[in-house]
Formats: C-alpha cells, structure tokens, sequence
C-alpha cells in the first residue's frame, strides 16, 4: 500500500514595493545611504505598480522606503492595496510618524495589516545614536503607544546588528518583550552597499562576536514564549540551536519574493542574494548545514576573511 504524502503548501508571492529612498532618519548603517537623492516614485507610478502586483498574484506587498509613511499618499496606497483585494499590506518604518496619534488613526483606518518598527537601541542614547536622528526613540515608542490605544495589535520588530548595539541586543529584547512584539528579525548588518561599506570597520561586527548577543536575545524570547524571532544574515554554524529560528531558511519555504524599486526590479530576490550578495568559501567544504546555509556577505569575506566559519560535522 503506497504511503499517503501530505501535498506541499504553494509559496505565496510576497512584492516588496519600495516608494523610494527619502527617511526622516539619517541612519549610520542603512542600506540605501547613498541613493538619498534619488527621485521617489510618483502615486500614479506606485498604483501601477499595486495593480500589477494583483494581477500577478501577490498575496503580499510590503510598502517600504526609506520611510515610506512620511509620504502623504501613503494612507491612499493602503487602502488601494486593500481595494484591489491584496490580502497583506504590511509596511516597514522606524515607527516615528505614528507619534502623531492623528496620523496613526489615518493609517490604521486605511487598512494597514501590519507594522515592522526598527529598533536600534533599547533607549535613546544608543538608538538615536545609529539612526542620527535626536528624539527617533521617543517617537517609535510613543508610536506603539499610540497604535496600542487604537487597537492594533500587528507591531512586528527590526533591529540591524552592527559593533555600537550588538552587546545591547538583549535589552533590546526585553523592550520587545516589554512592548509584546511577538515577531522580531535580529539582521546581521549588511555591507554590501551602503553606509555600511563605507564606513566597514566602525560599524560591522565579526560574526564570532556578535552571534552569542543574537543568540541570548533569541533566548530571551523564547523564554518568553515569543518563538517568532528570528536571526537574519547569518552562517548557520554560528546558529546550531536556533536553525527554526532562521528567517532565511522560513522565507525559501514559505515565499517567492520580488523586489520593485525606483532604480532596479528583482524578480527572485531568494535566489540572487544566494547567488551574488553572500557567499560559502572552502572552509564550509562538507559542512552538515551547506545546503541551508547561504554563507556570509561577500564584503564582509573581502575584508574580515573565512576564518570564523566553522564547518558542522553532523546535522544538530
């Protein structure tokens, strides 16, 4: 008698939409540093581009920026989104623009599913630090606040792990805990473009030092009882005991993702950044975790080297 098989969940489409580069931050790390001049998308360009997105399937958009709430049509592109019938419509933001409780109200109304804070600092002095911005954590926390007394409750997390926060990282947990974040990402900074390869050796870590503060904020959450958090970015041999708590690993199986922006549209963003933006070098050889893993940035290699990966003998 053949052996049932469970049939395998169809991967949802996820489109990160990117209105483009302007924050009202100014962080240290950020990614998209040097794109700040760089012409946002207009409204029109950008419910094309949710038209599309529904057309092609997509059961999830992710509107981000730089800062895409601080756009005045960003309550309008919500509820586009949510008129076309797009199931999630989650946003990225550094949580500053919910401090007004009007503007917090419009957006919850339009229909926001979910919101990703990122948090650098478990205080003003080290979050205020990175984002360059004085009174940035004020504002993301009253935002919670704010968002708390309306009712909603999808307050996700981020914080970007580089050398000013790494050892904070478990007070950072404990506002996530404090503020009951339930899904938070810890993300191994990356180097690739951006503030952070300009200014490589002040601001990103070696994965052998920060992995054990990733890894005691991981348990501080588990202990918790928020399993959700996950560690993004990272050589998995650094993550023996946490590889369900992968976001790399839960992406690959749950979607296929896109990325449209002003200046480039990635139609696999899973597989290019495999394939280009991080790499495995000879070390990892025969390591029990080679096919999970998609190694480490390749800026990082260039300048740090492979001397910290450590090859997994036996699957954990």
């Amino acid at each position: 008698m053949k052996k049932k098989t469970t049939p395998s969940r169809p991967k949802r489409l996820k489109i990160v939409l990117f209105t483009g580069y302007r924050c009202n931050n100014n962080c240290r790390f950020c990614i998209d540093a040097d794109k700040r001049d760089m012409p946002e998308k207009t409204t029109a360009e950008l419910l094309r581009d949710l038209y599309a997105a529904k057309r092609k399937g997509a059961g999830i958009v992710e509107i981000i920026g730089g800062e895409s709430t601080i756009r005045p049509d960003f309550p309008a592109l919500v509820k586009a989104a949510r008129r076309l019938g797009i199931k999630d419509v989650v946003a990225a933001t550094n949580g500053r623009v919910f401090a007004d409780p009007a503007a917090a109200r419009v957006i919850v109304k339009a229909g926001i599913g979910a919101l990703i804070f990122s948090v650098h600092g478990p205080d003003a002095r080290t979050h205020d630090a990175l984002t360059r911005s004085p009174g940035s954590f004020r504002e993301l926390t009253k935002g919670i606040g704010n968002l708390r007394a309306l009712g909603f409750q999808n307050i996700n997390g981020n914080t970007t792990v580089v050398k000013q926060n790494m050892r904070r990282l478990p007070d950072i947990a404990r506002f996530y805990v404090k503020n009951g974040v339930r899904n938070v990402e810890y993300i191994f900074v990356d180097p690739n473009y951006g503030g952070a390869k300009n200014d490589f050796r002040r601001l990103v870590p070696r994965i052998s030092e920060a992995a054990p503060w990733m890894r005691k904020a991981l348990a501080i959450g588990n202990k918790a009882g928020f399993t959700e958090w996950k560690a993004r970015y990272v050589p998995l041999c650094h993550f023996r005991g946490y590889l369900g708590q992968i976001s790399e690993i839960n992406e690959r199986a749950l979607f296929e993702t896109e990325h449209w922006a002003p200046d480039f549209i990635n139609t696999d963003a899973i597989t290019s950044r495999r394939a280009v933006g991080r790499r495995k070098t000879e070390r990892c050889l025969g390591c029990a975790l080679w096919e999970a893993c998609e190694g480490i940035w390749t800026e990082y290699l260039e300048r740090y080297g492979d001397s910290e990966l450590r090859p997994v003998k036996r699957f954990p």
